[in-house]
């Protein structure tokens, strides 16, 4: 019960990543609010998480909309109390490089992976600010470090993620609060399967996913969550500015899968 008495933000909860983390939460003891725009899905991890014990709300927004942010925090602060940890971990990927990404694409991966990212952690700060503690905890990608074919906005946004981790750990630390990213390499995961199925070889490619991590295999959500817990518990109470690679070794190896 490694996060007993803390309640906990994560958004894009409602599948990948987000569910996985937010379950792992709850069964270490947080209340966690599970956010995202899919008001269905949100309440099905609500549910898994009460099976096993957990407590969890479901929150609806666009973390993309100021009102709908403030309205969804509001909310989780009513029902638990202040919140100690938030993971930003809501995302979108558009596929392509950058002349073949059309401009509504890519303005909304900015809005919803670095602006919904700035709105929930403007809301979140002030109150963590009034404690003297708090966590947050930025879902990255290596994709933000390497350079990889055909996401262009997509490794754009998670490459400010790590650079605004490292800004806001220097405004915050004496502050009492610790801001930290996490950069999967491929995560087998909903995002993983959407981007491969729009590719002309969605197995080859898998294949070639498989293969460029040296230890011979993508990630799990498992073991992004595993990090993230660390990251949230008082067991990183001196860890902050920090980008943990949880890559199998890819971002050291620094191959790309070919075409």
């Amino acid at each position: 019960m490694r996060l007993e008495g803390k309640v906990a933000l994560v958004t894009g909860a409602a599948r990948g990543i987000g569910r996985g983390i937010a379950l792992r939460f709850a069964a270490e003891g947080a209340r966690v609010g599970i956010l995202d725009l899919d008001e269905v899905a949100c309440q099905s991890v609500v549910d898994e998480a009460h099976v096993n014990g957990g407590q969890a709300i479901a929150l609806s927004a666009d973390i993309s909309q100021a009102a709908q942010v403030d309205a969804a925090l509001a909310q989780l602060r009513e029902r638990f109390g202040a919140i100690d940890a938030l993971v930003n971990n809501a995302a979108v990927m558009p596929a392509g490089a950058l002349h073949e990404t059309n401009p509504a694409d890519f303005d909304r991966c900015l809005a919803v992976n670095l602006r919904g990212t700035y709105l929930v952690s403007r809301g979140v700060i002030p109150g963590m600010l009034a404690r003297g503690a708090g966590s947050i905890i930025h879902i990255a990608s290596v994709t933000g470090l390497l350079g990889l074919p055909g996401i262009a906005a997509y490794s754009m946004s998670k490459g400010a993620l790590i650079a605004l981790t490292r800004a806001m750990s220097t405004d915050y630390a004496a502050r009492g609060i610790r801001v930290n990213s996490i950069s999967p390499g491929t995560i087998d995961s909903p995002m993983l399967h959407d981007f491969l199925a729009a590719q002309s070889d969605p197995a080859s490619l898998r294949r070639d996913f498989d293969a460029m991590h040296p230890i011979g295999r993508v990630g799990t959500i498992v073991e992004v969550a595993n990090v993230c817990l660390f990251l949230a518990s008082d067991e990183a109470s001196f860890v902050t500015g920090a980008n943990y690679t949880v890559d199998g070794g890819i971002s050291v190896k620094g191959e790309q899968p070919q075409d």
